[in-house]
């Protein structure tokens, strides 16, 4: 079994030209924390709803000021992205003010008090181990990919190109989760609930801007989607994050139909910030059958079935 060849180092470097301007990373965290406020009801929180009188959805800037604790004059310079010289411990009490998850809660972070990246680590190419690439080779009968920043692509076995579609057949650029998704009518598809898949990849694309606002091609990334997808600018406008780690993914494949497919997200420790994703079949089930159908078909399974489909439709 062949893992297919890494890309060039420069197919996800940085670009020459048509890099994005910098996310506004004040903009984000105003946005943010305003988006997280209008979700909240007085109710939730335990204060009194003056219903169609409240001229604002969710909760007051003063509301929150004083479940957090802090003065309304310093809530309101937060919320309008001057996070300098906040504390952690402010930050974590508006955090338990707005309910934030986990993911949430570090994004707040991430945009408040960005760290300080040397020499752009998020310009530079992601290269995937040998090792995690062996790995790859010897998850037979398992669909698996590597996927990096931005949702790019990096490394993929046979199983995966069958389910997924041949990515080396795609310039390296596209090999690309949020490209594919939005751009790409054949993933729409191919995802039974293709709403929820966009969810998660726009809510990946926000936790990776909140880490790196200033990378280029995250921002040439959501420029060009935000132009081109109506869905996507609608998502993107939610502010929504989250990190998803596991679940049941719903596949509508060309050429064998139905799958319920089982996935996981193993986020490596090694600093690349990459994350290996696997899926799998209850044992005996029909989705397992389906898998090793694919297995028997290879690269050529998604091309089968998009033929099938042409021919008899």
């Amino acid at each position: 079994m062949d893992v297919h060849p890494e890309p060039a180092p420069e197919a996800f470097g940085e670009p020459e030209s048509g890099a994005g301007a910098p996310l506004d990373r004040r903009a984000e965290l105003s946005e943010f924390l305003r988006t997280r406020r209008a979700r909240l009801k007085p109710s939730d929180v335990g204060l009194a709803d003056y219903g169609r009188h409240r001229r604002v959805p969710g909760l007051r800037r003063e509301e929150l000021a004083q479940l957090a604790g802090v003065s309304v004059a310093y809530y309101t310079r937060l919320e309008q992205g001057n996070g300098r010289n906040v504390s952690a411990e402010v930050l974590d009490s508006i955090a338990r003010a707005l309910r934030l998850s986990d993911a949430e809660h570090a994004h707040l972070t991430h945009l408040a008090k960005p760290k300080r990246h040397k020499k752009k680590p998020a310009a530079r190419p992601q290269q995937v181990r040998s090792a995690l690439r062996q790995l790859l080779e010897v998850m037979d009968g398992v669909p698996a990919y590597v996927v990096g920043r931005r949702a790019e692509i990096l490394a993929w076995n046979p199983m995966a190109a069958a389910l997924f579609g041949d990515w080396a057949e795609l310039p390296a650029a596209e090999r690309n989760w949020a490209r594919l998704t939005f751009l790409r009518p054949e993933y729409r598809e191919l995802f039974v609930d293709w709403e929820q898949k966009a969810i998660d990849i726009v809510c990946a694309l926000r936790m990776d801007a909140g880490c790196y606002p200033d990378d280029p091609r995250l921002s040439a990334l959501v420029g060009e989607l935000s132009v081109k997808s109506e869905d996507f600018r609608r998502l993107w406008a939610t502010h929504d994050v989250k990190d998803k780690t596991h679940g049941v993914k719903h596949l509508h494949h060309p050429l064998v139909g139905d799958l319920a497919l089982q996935f996981e997200s193993f986020r490596l420790t090694d600093g690349s910030e990459q994350s290996l994703i696997t899926y799998h079949a209850e044992p005996g089930s029909p989705s397992a059958e389906s898998l090793r159908l694919l297995a028997s078909w290879g690269t050529d399974a998604t091309r089968a079935g998009t033929e099938s489909t042409t021919q008899h439709g």
